[in-house]
């Protein structure tokens, strides 16, 4: 059965120090694996959807190692080829009340960022699938990685395929002038635009969250002129309200046919911040694939990427029960017996 959703990027190993140590306290790391478009698909396997990730990985076990994490989840690995010389790493130092966590990358000359376009064959790898999803932090890893985001975009748009990209800027990769340029590029291929910021030139005035000042009207103009420009079909934005790093307000907005939906906001207790806008996106995509109107399909990502601060790792272990339940109203904290 082909998938239903294709996604593309880098998977890298995680190290973090136990618990709120800082790195220049550890003498341990706790190992997972992770990366923002094998989040997606990971979660989007567990709403049972089926899922493919392409990809590339060092040809020796710490590669078959981060395969056989994807597989165990359900996630077809058939298109992660192997070869290069490295994995990516990420250390991560998990934050604390006023201490804000922090991502330190190793992943220069990774056998991800260092793959030809070529070496896929994306006419097979996109044969019959529905959507195709990826990241703004792809390009930013190196040319090559940009010449193959693009041949994937445009390769599933001509086969009419759905396709979404989270901008996801990481200034630890790339500066915002090239990042502009690069992306402005690559939106002409996509339809579902998630995580839209100021990134493309777009500015929106009086917006700030920390102070819960919220400028509805500027988002609204700003999705209007992103899509006159790129002809976005859905626009979306997680907003995060920090009043500490522990502790977050967690909404989003979502645009399209010229009509903007502001969600429910979420109180949530931050264990682990790390891949929840990618639970955001898989709801969405899990949400608008199965036919949801684009409301709900909102609502069910919100809930979604709300229990993902809960759970510890890049993935969201959410199931689909507790993430409707959750998007119903049903928050109880008792044991579930």
């Amino acid at each position: 059965m082909s998938a239903q959703v294709v996604t593309m990027g880098e998977i890298m190993l995680r190290l973090s120090p136990p618990g709120f140590k800082r790195l220049v306290q550890a003498d341990s790391f706790e190992a997972t694996y992770g990366g923002a478009e094998a989040n997606v698909a990971v979660a989007l396997c567990n709403y049972g959807l089926q899922a493919s990730f392409v990809s590339k990985v060092p040809d020796n076990p710490v590669g078959q190692s981060a395969i056989n994490h994807l597989r165990r989840y359900g996630v077809d690995t058939q298109y992660i080829l192997r070869g290069g010389d490295r994995l990516g790493l990420y250390f991560l130092e998990t934050g604390v009340s006023m201490r804000a966590s922090q991502v330190v990358y190793d992943r220069v000359a990774s056998s991800f960022a260092d793959v030809n376009a070529c070496e896929f064959d994306f006419d097979k790898i996109l044969d019959g699938v529905s959507w195709f999803h990826t990241t703004g932090i792809t390009p930013a890893l190196s040319p090559k990685a940009v010449a193959l985001t693009e041949l994937a975009l445009k390769t599933a748009k001509a086969k009419g395929i759905t396709t979404s990209i989270d901008l996801n800027y990481r200034k630890k990769l790339w500066s915002k002038e090239k990042a502009e340029t690069v992306l402005s590029t690559l939106c002409r291929y996509v339809d579902v635009c998630m995580g839209a910021d100021p990134l493309l030139g777009f500015t929106i005035k009086d917006s700030d969250m920390t102070n819960g000042n919220l400028n509805l009207q500027g988002f609204n103009n700003m999705f209007k002129c992103m899509t006159d420009r790129f002809g976005f079909k859905c626009i979306t934005a997680s907003l995060r309200e920090s009043y500490s790093a522990s502790d977050n307000g967690w909404s989003a907005l979502v645009y399209g046919k010229s009509r903007m939906y502001h969600t429910k906001q979420y109180n949530v207790r931050v264990v682990d911040r790390v891949g929840t806008g990618d639970s955001f996106t898989s709801g969405l995509i899990y949400g608008l694939v199965t036919g949801m109107p684009m409301t709900d399909a909102a609502e069910f990502a919100v809930a979604a990427s709300a229990l993902k601060h809960t759970i510890l790792g890049d993935f969201n272990h959410a199931s689909l029960a507790e993430v409707n339940d959750l998007m119903m109203g049903n928050e109880s904290n008792r044991i579930q017996r």
